[in-house]
């Protein structure tokens, strides 16, 4: 199983080598987007100074219509779940925590950014996680409207 051509690779990242922010400030994971093809798009955001990391979730075991992850890397999403830690990658431009799974709910969705915490050394307290429901009922969505 090989992640699809048009999809960018993942490559792993050492929490070490993440900005420092994550482990000091208080800081909120949004979603940006809803849950298409095994990926949540957010953002982290530093709650002090309001710098944004692009930070997506990924349900690292969709796999119609197309896998999500190459085969070595959802086995490293699972091994990492599995001892509690959460399998950060880079996709492309953008950070993103792999989960077991093929969905995210809520608890799925503070799991993962709570075990980030975990990673960058800072008290889960320091996360929150900020969701929206989407007009259709699934997936999460950032964006306004009348009636919001």
């Amino acid at each position: 199983m090989t992640a699809p051509a048009n999809e960018p690779s993942c490559s792993a990242v050492d929490a070490f080598d993440l900005p420092e922010w994550l482990g000091t400030d208080p800081v909120t994971w949004s979603a940006v987007g809803p849950l298409r093809l095994g990926i949540v798009p957010g953002t982290l955001c530093s709650d002090l100074t309001g710098v944004e990391l692009p930070c997506d979730l990924m349900a690292g075991d969709v796999a119609y219509p197309v896998a999500v992850v190459d085969e070595q890397t959802r086995v490293q999403i699972h091994q990492a779940w599995r001892h509690g830690q959460v399998h950060v990658v880079r996709r492309g431009d953008r950070l993103t925590l792999g989960a077991p799974g093929t969905d995210f709910t809520a608890p799925r969705v503070i799991d993962a950014v709570g075990r980030l915490a975990k990673a960058v050394g800072a008290p889960p307290d320091h996360f929150a996680v900020r969701l929206r429901v989407a007009r259709g009922g699934s997936g999460w969505d950032r964006g306004g409207g009348p009636g919001d």
